[in-house]
């Protein structure tokens, strides 16, 4: 074990793809020898008429895809699966949803007082602006939204959720991907994690804040969470946003960064349209994103399919064991040596001030990274052109990086960073140093 704490580094096991909780035994060993230390399993609640595993209408009994054909009770399969993977040093996440139900779940039939309404007294659908236009606004109609500003009722709607919770610690979750937390009030959040950590004080609770607005997460720092989301999988690596974005964040609470989750296109799909096809270009821009994931914030997760370059975006109602494709290439190995090093690194595992320098005339790039609560720090460098290397003079770095060591293979045994020298890199490389010993 390493003598400092490691961020999060989580395998995102989507059910659907999978198929029954007997099957999700069958990839634990594959993602443990990827250095994986949490798996995420999204909703495997009883989803309502639409099947959508985000429209849950009874939270305590199991979805009949991952039921399958066993006999033994919910809480037993969720069990089990919890203390297989445990075995493997692996911790189970789930996602807690409770900004929403389905519209005919249980709840809302005997607690229709916990529900937002129309004028005209039917179930309100919850809806999301899309941040890049106003315009685009999404309406889930499946779904029924939570009403918090409920005056005396609004006790026993949170004592649920923390009930919810309880039962699920008590079958070994140790983890919780708090969906869309900033559609829910942030007092509410702090009751429901300081009640979970009465129970299990190393519980970790992780904000799903993507597409919220600044004053949204905001409402957020009081509330506890461990970990929230960074944008990083749409950085272009140029723009400064980022970097304002993860200074601003940290405050609240350490980032997970990922290249691709269940909520976007896969990557490929995003690189074709940018007219990216190459297969030798594809594998070069997933090991980029996939490694910068890792060392630009304290956690990292990455969704199953990604290590195989698969296609098909997870569908949260359609998506099927049988939509399992053929590899178009394995970067397995190359995971499990990222996460080694990235388990090892002190400075890729907490957070602290970040400065970003331009080498040269195209998307090569340089970032310091320190740390708050140590002397360590790390220097990335990335060149984010997928055709061709570049070669700069690392000029602006700070001179007390000076003989920091490689700990990305490839290069000469014992390289060391030297301010004011050139560096040359390959396309699509991401390079890292760290402290010396």
């Amino acid at each position: 074990m390493n003598g400092h704490a490691q961020g999060p580094r989580v395998y995102n096991m989507f059910p659907l793809l999978v198929g029954t909780v007997a099957d999700w035994h069958g990839h634990l060993d594959r993602i443990a020898a990827m250095g994986f230390d949490w798996i995420y399993v999204n909703p495997f609640h009883y989803p309502g008429f639409s099947g959508s595993l985000y429209a849950i209408k009874q939270y305590d009994r199991l979805n009949p895809i991952f039921q399958g054909s066993s006999r033994k009770s919910p809480d037993k399969l969720i069990a089990d699966y919890v203390a297989a993977a445990r075995e493997r040093g692996i911790s189970v996440m789930m996602d807690l949803v409770i900004n929403h139900t389905s519209k005919d779940s249980l709840l809302a039939e005997e607690h229709p007082e916990w529900f937002q309404r129309e004028p005209d007294g039917s179930l309100h659908s919850p809806s999301a602006i899309d941040p890049a236009d106003a315009r685009n606004v999404t309406v889930w109609e499946d779904l029924a939204a939570i009403e918090y500003n409920i005056g005396d009722g609004r006790d026993a709607l949170i004592s649920y959720w923390e009930d919810l919770v309880d039962h699920y610690l008590s079958l070994g979750i140790r983890g919780f991907r708090c969906d869309a937390a900033y559609q829910v009030p942030g007092d509410v959040w702090q009751r429901v994690i300081e009640s979970a950590r009465d129970t299990s004080p190393d519980a970790v609770f992780i904000a799903e804040t993507l597409g919220a607005r600044l004053d949204q997460v905001e409402g957020l720092r009081w509330a506890g969470f461990d970990f929230l989301y960074n944008s990083s999988k749409w950085w272009d690596f140029a723009q400064g946003w980022l970097l304002d974005q993860y200074e601003e964040f940290r405050s609240i609470a350490p980032s997970i960064a990922f290249p691709e989750s269940h909520d976007t296109d896969r990557l490929v799909v995003d690189l074709a349209a940018d007219g990216i096809t190459d297969p030798r270009e594809v594998e070069r821009a997933y090991r980029l994103r996939y490694l910068f994931s890792a060392v630009f914030s304290a956690g990292l997760m990455m969704p199953i399919g990604y290590e195989y370059g698969f296609r098909s975006k997870l569908h949260v109602v359609r998506t099927r064991p049988e939509n399992w494709e053929d590899p178009a290439f394995d970067l397995t190995d190359f995971i499990a040596e990222t996460n080694r090093m990235k388990a090892a690194v002190p400075a890729f595992n907490e957070e602290g001030p970040q400065r970003m320098i331009h080498l040269g005339e195209g998307p090569f790039i340089c970032l310091e990274r320190r740390c708050d609560g140590s002397p360590d720090w790390a220097v990335t460098l990335v060149n984010a052109d997928l055709h061709q290397g570049a070669t700069a003079r690392l000029e602006g770095l700070d001179e007390a990086m000076a003989g920091a060591r490689r700990v990305t293979h490839g290069g000469d045994e014992g390289e060391t960073l030297r301010p004011g020298g050139m560096v040359t890199v390959d396309p699509g490389e991401v390079r890292v140093y760290v402290k010396p010993d």
